[in-house]
């Protein structure tokens, strides 16, 4: 949404923060969103610890990057760096996420339980089969390991400007193009994590869920890797904190880019499972 709005002119990076508020805003807003897709697929596998599930979802990445911000805020402070954020601007983005973004978790995730369980189109037996021994190739983690290498290469070279945009203190205006590689990345993602999970299907893999996700998330390995390579072109000094701040924020960026194209790996062989399965015709 934040890409979006970029793109169409209501943002702009000339009104200094205007994009990290806009970010935040968008992120705690969906926090609805985000209740009610955990709910709803945790009801459909017939979890009964709900109330952890709803917890873990309003807490785990929030929380993540909380607290790593406070951690290295606190390094800042210390050394009276002026990038360092004020106490009083820590206390607004504790009460925006305990008292705007939780609660709108709790409230989507209130409704997804209300809502219809996802039906599938067979009957799962409770008896798992086994999995023949596979090929190398045909192996789930050589299959994660070499996906990640083509959402990468699709979104190389605007990766490269975004860093320097980014560590180089440059201003990005291209949000255009920016948003059309965005959407070129989640299709790739999707189209590859369809195309191995189908591969595995045919080997009698049924164990496709784990695999769906990390198979189009391992494109946030391989922009972690780029990011030690990137690292070198970049003129830093060599005081130990300029090593956390740049690999524990490109740590946190590659987390998020983790759980965003896995769930979009994971989701979308959902719906092409769900449909390939739908069209058996059982007498």
């Amino acid at each position: 949404a934040t890409i979006a709005c970029s793109a169409i002119g209501f943002l702009s990076p000339a009104r200094r923060g205007s994009l990290m508020t806009a970010t935040l805003v968008f992120y705690m807003l969906c926090g609805c969103l985000s209740g009610y897709t955990s709910s709803r697929l945790y009801k459909s596998f017939r979890g009964r610890q709900w109330q952890l599930c709803t917890l873990l979802t309003a807490t785990a990445f929030p929380g993540l990057c909380f607290f790593t911000f406070i951690f290295f805020n606190t390094i800042l402070a210390f050394f009276r760096s002026t990038a360092s954020v004020p106490f009083l601007d820590l206390v607004i983005v504790a009460a925006m996420w305990c008292c705007i973004s939780i609660p709108l978790v709790f409230l989507g995730a209130y409704f997804g339980y209300k809502a219809e369980t996802i039906t599938f189109p067979t009957v799962t037996s409770t008896i798992a089969r086994a999995i023949p021994e596979p090929t190398f190739f045909m192996k789930p983690m050589v299959g994660i390991c070499l996906a990640g290498m083509v959402p990468f290469a699709a979104a190389y070279v605007e990766l490269f400007f975004i860093m320097t945009s980014l560590w180089m203190d440059q201003f990005y205006y291209v949000f255009g193009f920016t948003l059309v590689v965005y959407l070129i990345l989640l299709i790739t993602c999707a189209e590859v994590t369809v195309l191995l999970c189908y591969y595995q299907l045919c080997a009698e893999n049924h164990r496709w869920w784990w695999f769906a996700f990390f198979t189009a998330g391992s494109t946030s390995f391989y922009t972690y890797i780029y990011s030690f390579f990137w690292f070198r072109s970049l003129d830093a000094s060599k005081m130990l904190i300029t090593y956390l701040l740049y690999f524990g924020y490109m740590f946190l960026i590659c987390t998020a880019l983790l759980l965003v194209t896995g769930a979009v790996g994971a989701l979308t062989s959902l719906w092409f499972i769900r449909k390939i399965f739908g069209t058996i015709k059982v007498d």
